[in-house]
């Protein structure tokens, strides 16, 4: 793995992170069903990101 694959990875281990705290705050306060819905899918595409770079 080379030096700018080991930065995004970083990258989007961060953003993954941070919208995972969102989606947690986003399910406490249930204000917007649709703000949680498009939350869990912003995860599960850095989620399907992350593993296509691990595996290159």
């Amino acid at each position: 793995m080379d030096k700018k694959t080991k930065k995004k990875l970083q990258t989007l281990n961060q953003r993954l992170q941070t919208l995972r705290q969102r989606l947690a705050g986003a399910k406490k306060q249930a204000d917007d069903a649709a703000e949680v819905e498009s939350l869990r899918q912003q995860v599960a595409q850095l989620e399907a990101q992350i593993a296509k770079l691990k595996q290159s």
